[in-house]
């Protein structure tokens, strides 16, 4: 038997490890797959496995926030219902396009949009303090976004919590605190849209999941609490440090695919 069918002890703690970690970034400011694929792939699952597996897990982390979040209150802006079916519905169909059209032209692009996210980021140094007035329309950005986010993450993905971020503070003028609830309540949504399809095609490993899952519940209370407590100059640190190394990873993953 392969032994990613298999895994021994060790490579089941490395990986609980891995989603601890995982957890704990993405409560915080999104970002923890840089982490939970290279550990998946690396214990040697298939990439659509790993794709689905990771999915998994992260959406048990990412529930376990979205309900911390809840309860202080951060899941009060406008839009979110609306963003957060749109998104689900879409993250479905993304993750159904991936298998008939490889996300290639997006490993090349999405580095450099990312890049500008994180020079849009250092240059404004109020980034996300304190709420602005909105200068787009609540239920206009949120069918926008979810569908076009929600469509992005389930193809392709990395970044996508960081897109979420700067649109809701610079054109809903969400504080940080309340963006990052936001984020996580649609992510939530497309990770959910996108695992229905690779659960339906037996792209989920349950016992790494399971492994898994143990580490993100643990990283995801700790991230939410830290956001919760700490607020925007918490998480503006932290975002452009999971901006930039998403960056660095996905030219060096481009550069060595040319």
């Amino acid at each position: 038997m392969d032994s990613f069918l298999s895994p021994s002890p060790l490579t089941l703690i490395l990986l609980a490890c891995a989603g601890f970690a995982g957890g704990l970034i993405d409560a915080v400011a999104g970002g923890g797959g840089l982490i939970t694929v290279p550990a998946l792939l690396a214990a040697g699952l298939p990439p659509q496995l790993a794709l689905g597996t990771n999915k998994m897990q992260s959406a048990c982390g990412t529930l376990l926030a979205v309900v911390r979040y809840a309860r202080a209150g951060l899941l009060k802006s406008p839009g979110i219902p609306v963003a957060a079916v749109c998104s689900g519905l879409a993250g479905a169909a993304g993750a159904w396009a991936v298998s008939i059209a490889p996300p290639e032209v997006l490993r090349l692009v999405i580095p450099w949009l990312l890049a500008a996210v994180a020079v849009y980021t250092m240059l404004n140094r109020r980034f996300g303090q304190e709420a602005r007035h909105a200068v787009m329309p609540v239920g206009v950005f949120a069918i926008a976004g979810g569908l076009l986010l929600g469509f992005y993450d389930g193809f392709f993905g990395p970044g996508t919590g960081s897109f979420w971020t700067v649109g809701l503070v610079s054109l809903l003028g969400l504080d940080l605190r309340h963006a990052t609830g936001y984020t996580k309540t649609v992510n939530l949504a497309s990770n959910l849209g996108a695992l229905a399809l690779f659960a339906a095609h037996g792209a989920v490993h349950p016992p790494i999941a399971a492994a898994m899952i143990a580490g993100q519940l643990l990283g995801a209370r700790l991230g939410s609490g830290l956001v919760i407590r700490r607020g925007a100059a918490f998480i503006r640190p932290v975002f452009l440090t999971v901006v930039m190394a998403l960056t660095l990873k996905l030219l060096v993953d481009a550069w060595r695919a040319s």
